[in-house]
């Protein structure tokens, strides 16, 4: 009985278990063990009649899966995308698009794309139609693939896009990864309101707070969200920073290409992981041999590399220079002129292999290649010659007003004349389009060519003059017409020039005065900044400027402290609430110290010692021995110029703190310094030095009671010293004056404490310091002195001297228009 039963049990078992291999899916499981494409082909190859939605979508996934775990340089997109079982996929793909559930959708549109696909096949543009049917139940994960694909079809501003913003601004605080955020934050930048840039920017700042995991390519999406709204959130970019300063020892040099990159663009400065970064990136040159990484690593490290590092960087960028593309001579070329490279076997090299590519740039290219050679003092007037031409038919055929401008300023800095019929017809074209930076751009180029180009002179009544006339008169309405205070900020950020001080900066000031109410603690240092920059005292604005600073001190970020002070010292004008805005600045930043990037600290340090404020925390911090060492170092990476201008400042802020705070103790330790500064001096006087000497030597009673240029203790520059006694009767010096620097003849190297003037004359007798002022120690809109030259005017009088100071407009007005007028006019400032 039981053999029995067990054989009718038997058949069906067999039954079943046949039925369950029948259930198996071959394909699927043939697909899901392929370890390259050709295997994925060879099975697409021979099962095309079985394939279904949910094969073609595993054979896209693993396709575009195969070449993502490549390295980039040897991914082999282009031969996958042109085989032929690769077209046999997309074709069954577009048939069973309808077929896909959401998340298949996505995902397979994603690895098409991924793979290549262009957009404006049908296969892309049917996939697109049935995500923007069911958007609205897409979970967000697949809404940010899709963003991302959208956003590399240019399709910033579409309606699609205003779609997924709104989906995103209702649905926020359902995602709960950067991963997921950061590409819709990137995506949707063009169209976010303030109000979801507000919480954009607070839920990222939560989910980063969770200890989310990170991927360097998830951040440099936030990033960019941060650059394109202007919504730079300083404290999110330390968390980062902290971050990245962890894991800098496992990064490759495109990891910190991308984060130093990013931090260029946002104008965030971190000195530690510069050094961080300079330390890890030399470590990896020997590694970084092929031309990609190479030229990742030349363009990262050289601006900030030493002397010998770049030599060295120098001569391996020789030897690869035959391996590079296009572009990365491009990127080497720009580095090159970051640095200021003076290796001319390198620029010839670098030279020749531009004018073999020239083709392979576009019109932006080429006007960044033009303006680095420039900038390097090339020396091949052929070269040049191919690239004004090549400048001229690209500006010909240019349609965006910013290429435009960028083109006609390019073309401004070579020597030849550009300004022919055609440029003017095709900038008379653009100007309507043009934004107020785009025009501030082009009028200074237009400026400079007929100013300086005799050609031009001749002709002030033709077009050009009257071209000039037209983009000062498009400027002027755009300032009149604009009602966004933070965007006109942002189109002046880079003006500079006579052009616009002569022309703008007056309709400019009325703007802002105009939208004062809109100065708030997020504009407020930009606003600042801009009037130091212009040197313009406005009252007003100024006063506005304290009063938002010390009721908002809390929200500024400590760094934008100097830019907010800054006019306030360096215009020397002191609002209502002086005191209570420096007290609030200092007790703001002063926690902050060690944070700051070294040569900021000095600039913001001195900008408070010109208006004699020497916070003792500060003081302590710079002049450290560690912060000293921190600095050289930093003084090493930076180009020549910037290194001068702040170790000047240092010197003259060890001066002040010499003479001003003695009892902080700070040595005097630039004598070596000042010394050299001395020896270099060639000694020349400007003419109307030359004319006040000589009258000094008249009414003093003889050239010999008058010294020129002479060097005081610490390195203060008077333009003519004279000594009277106690009767007020001038004193001869041992011999006839000349008009070369001289000295006191003393050595102060080892001056411990201020060494007073009066302590080397007789009894009773003065040593008297005479100033002409010229026009760049008054603010441009007054005859108001400015912060420098007052500090000036205090140092010399603790050094003991009575300080006389000529101002240029004085000295140069009508009323001082005869030789005896001018005599008259010293006579008095010297007895009095």
């Amino acid at each position: 009985m039981r053999m029995f039963r067990l054989r009718c049990v038997n058949p069906c078992l067999r039954r079943l278990l046949h039925l369950g291999a029948v259930n198996r899916d071959q394909v699927l499981e043939g697909l899901q063990v392929c370890s390259s494409e050709d295997q994925v082909f060879d099975v697409v190859s021979k099962n095309k009649a079985k394939l279904t939605v949910d094969h073609v979508s595993c054979a896209v996934k693993l396709l575009w899966q195969f070449q993502k775990n490549r390295p980039e340089l040897i991914r082999n997109i282009d031969h996958t995308n042109s085989h032929p079982q690769f077209h046999v996929l997309k074709s069954l793909a577009e048939n069973q698009i309808t077929l896909m559930d959401d998340l298949m959708l996505v995902d397979t549109m994603y690895a098409f794309f991924r793979l290549n696909v262009e957009p404006h096949k049908t296969l892309l543009q049917q996939m697109v139609s049935e995500v923007w049917l069911r958007i609205d139940r897409l979970p967000m994960s697949s809404l940010s693939k899709f963003a991302v694909m959208l956003t590399y079809q240019h399709h910033f501003n579409s309606p699609l896009m205003g779609r997924i913003a709104s989906i995103l601004d209702q649905k926020l605080y359902s995602i709960d990864e950067i991963r997921v955020l950061a590409p819709l934050m990137n995506s949707v930048s063009n169209l976010v309101s303030p109000r979801l840039q507000d919480a954009l920017m607070s839920r990222l700042n939560q989910l980063l707070n969770t200890g989310d995991s990170l991927k360097y390519s998830t951040l440099r999406k936030a990033f960019n969200f941060m650059y394109i709204t202007k919504y730079i959130d300083q404290s999110l970019l330390e968390k980062y920073n902290k971050i990245f300063l962890c894991e800098i020892s496992i990064m490759d040099v495109e990891m910190i290409s991308i984060i130093m990159n990013m931090y260029q663009k946002l104008h965030f400065k971190n000195y530690d992981f510069i050094l961080a970064a300079k330390e890890r990136l030399t470590e990896l040159m020997d590694t970084s041999t092929d031309p990609f990484s190479f030229c990742k690593l030349f363009v990262t490290l050289a601006p900030i590399a030493s002397t010998e590092v770049r030599g060295r960087l120098e001569g391996m960028a020789l030897l690869l220079a035959d391996e590079f593309s296009a572009r990365q001579i491009l990127a080497i070329t720009e580095a090159l002129a970051k640095i200021k490279s003076r290796n001319f076997s390198l620029l010839n090299k670098i030279g020749l292999l531009i004018q073999k590519d020239l083709h392979a740039y576009n019109s932006v290219d080429i006007a960044k290649i033009t303006q680095a050679l420039i900038c390097l003092h090339y020396q091949n007037s052929q070269l040049f010659a191919v690239l004004r031409t090549v400048l001229l038919r690209f500006l010909q055929s240019a349609f965006y007003p910013s290429v435009v401008a960028k083109l006609i300023q390019v073309l401004s800095m070579l020597p030849s004349p550009w300004l022919i019929e055609g440029v003017v017809s095709r900038v008379d074209e653009v100007i309507p389009q043009c934004n107020l930076s785009d025009l501030i751009i082009i009028s200074v180029a237009v400026s400079k060519q007929v100013q300086n180009d005799p050609f031009y002179c001749h002709n002030t009544h033709s077009k050009y003059i009257r071209l000039l006339q037209r983009l000062s008169h498009c400027s002027r309405e755009r300032l009149q017409t604009a009602d966004q205070l933070d965007l006109v900020l942002y189109n002046l950020k880079s003006v500079s020039g006579a052009w616009f001080r002569e022309m703008l900066v007056e309709d400019t000031i009325i703007t802002l005065n105009r939208m004062i109410d809109q100065i708030n603690w997020n504009n407020v240092s930009e606003c600042a900044f801009f009037l130091a920059k212009m040197d313009y005292l406005h009252r007003p604005l100024l006063d506005r400027i304290a009063s938002v600073a010390v009721e908002h001190i809390d929200k500024i970020h400590f760094s934008a402290v100097y830019d907010t002070l800054l006019p306030f010292s360096h215009l020397n004008y002191e609002p209502a609430q002086a005191e209570e805005l420096y007290d609030a600045c200092i007790k703001h930043f002063t926690p902050h110290i060690s944070a700051f990037d070294p040569r900021s600290l000095v600039l913001l340090a001195f900008s408070l010692a010109v208006a004699g404020h020497f916070p003792e925390e500060l003081v302590k911090e710079i002049f450290s021995v560690d912060f000293l060492r921190k600095l050289d170092g930093q003084l090493d990476s930076l180009s020549y110029v910037i290194a001068v201008r702040i170790r000047q400042t240092l010197m003259e802020l060890n001066r002040a703190l010499c003479l001003e705070c003695p009892q902080f103790q700070v040595p005097w330790f630039h004598e070596h310094y000042c010394q050299q500064l001395k020896r270099k001096g060639n000694g020349t006087v400007s003419p109307v030095q030359q004319q006040i000497h000589k009258m000094l030597g008249e009414v003093l009673g003889g050239i010999n009671f008058v010294q020129v240029a002479v060097v005081t203790p610490y390195f203060c520059t008077v333009d003519f010293e004279c000594k009277l006694d106690k009767y007020s009767q001038p004193l001869c010096y041992w011999e006839p004056s000349s008009l070369l620097i001289s000295s006191k003849g003393k050595d102060f190297r080892n001056s411990g404490s201020p060494r007073n003037i009066r302590d080397e004359l007789p009894p009773g007798a003065q040593c008297v310091a005479v100033d002409f002022l010229d026009s760049r120690f008054f603010c441009k809109n007054s005859h108001h002195i400015k912060g420098n030259a007052l500090m000036k005017k205090r140092h010399l009088e603790i050094l003991g001297y009575r300080v006389i100071q000529i101002p240029h407009f004085e000295w140069n007005s009508m009323e001082l228009s005869t030789h005896d007028a001018w005599k008259d006019y010293l006579r008095k400032k010297i007895f009095g």
